[in-house]
């Protein structure tokens, strides 16, 4: 702990900060919701390892669209007490995550600098059995070249292409980071992680492609699991029914995940008529994307 700030009281009947633990860490007990796990961290760790830490012991548990405050364990007042300022772990102790009453709300600001393109699964053999599939294609490819115009990563999967084939013609996937097959239906797989943790800054996903409520919705949920804002595509996106198609944009919306339109996208990005790269936009979207069936069923 620093030492501007007061001492961190002991666990009761606990031994001295390496009792238990590996050399070079302390044990810290995490509380979280009725939930008590212990664990160690490296000895002078402060909030952000802290916080690391409550991700790894209870990710799939934290709504990640809430404001938390960590707490830590004082004997001296006999309760939980704010964590201090400036605070490092220096020998065992308990620390609390606690959730906040007020939801954040999800504002859906997109930048290029922050912002990555997924493509899900746009695949031949889907061709006979999405609804409006051409439509998405039309949009699909107007969304790639947004990307190539204005630099932004694009990570592409296909869904067994051994038995599904590979991505359809019509999309050009001329400099896309990563093409990648899957059996899983959820796009994040290691391979895609590995891929955003090479590109700094990563706070926004559009995503696209089929089915809505499959492979997009599972893709959607993982991401705003871990801490990502997505925005999916609905001019983009669709399934073999409507119907799946409808309440899985209703489900995910309810979520927080914004599910907008590819023009709203390209101009969000560009923000600005003076962008050096607006003309270019301005090209993609002077046709209207197609109005097709989709349109009543969101």
């Amino acid at each position: 702990m620093a030492a501007a700030e007061p001492a961190v009281a002991a666990l009761p009947g606990g031994g001295g900060a390496g009792a238990g633990a590996p050399s070079g860490t302390v044990p810290v007990l995490f509380c979280f919701s009725v939930f008590a796990r212990p664990a160690t961290v490296p000895h002078g760790a402060g909030y952000e390892l802290l916080i690391q830490k409550f991700l790894s012991l209870y990710g799939d548990q934290i709504d990640m669209h809430r404001k938390f405050v960590v707490q830590l364990f004082a004997e001296e007042w006999g309760q939980y007490v704010d964590l201090p300022k400036g605070f490092a772990v220096s020998e065992r102790c308990k620390v609390r995550l606690v959730p906040l009453q007020i939801q954040l709300t999800t504002l859906g600001n997109l930048t290029p600098s922050s912002t990555v393109f997924f493509c899900c699964d746009m695949q031949e053999r889907f061709r006979p059995a999405i609804k409006y599939f051409g439509d998405i294609i039309s949009v699909g490819q107007r969304l790639l070249q947004g990307a190539r115009i204005l630099g932004i990563p694009v990570i592409v999967t296909e869904q067994y292409p051994k038995g599904l084939g590979s991505t359809v013609q019509e999309i050009d996937l001329t400099g896309v980071k990563l093409v990648l097959p899957k059996t899983k239906f959820s796009m994040v797989l290691p391979e895609v992680e590995a891929a955003l943790a090479e590109i700094p800054g990563v706070r926004s996903v559009v995503l696209f492609g089929v089915e809505t409520h499959v492979c997009i919705q599972q893709t959607a949920l993982e991401l705003v699991g871990r801490g990502i804002e997505v925005h999916i595509v609905a001019d983009a996106t669709s399934s073999r029914s409507m119907m799946d198609r409808m309440f899985a944009l209703e489900r995910l919306a309810r979520t927080g995940i914004i599910v907008t339109t590819s023009e709203a996208v390209l101009l969000q990005l560009v923000a600005d008529k003076d962008h050096p790269k607006f003309k270019e936009i301005q090209n993609l979207i002077k046709a209207s994307a197609p109005e097709s069936g989709l349109l009543s069923k969101v």
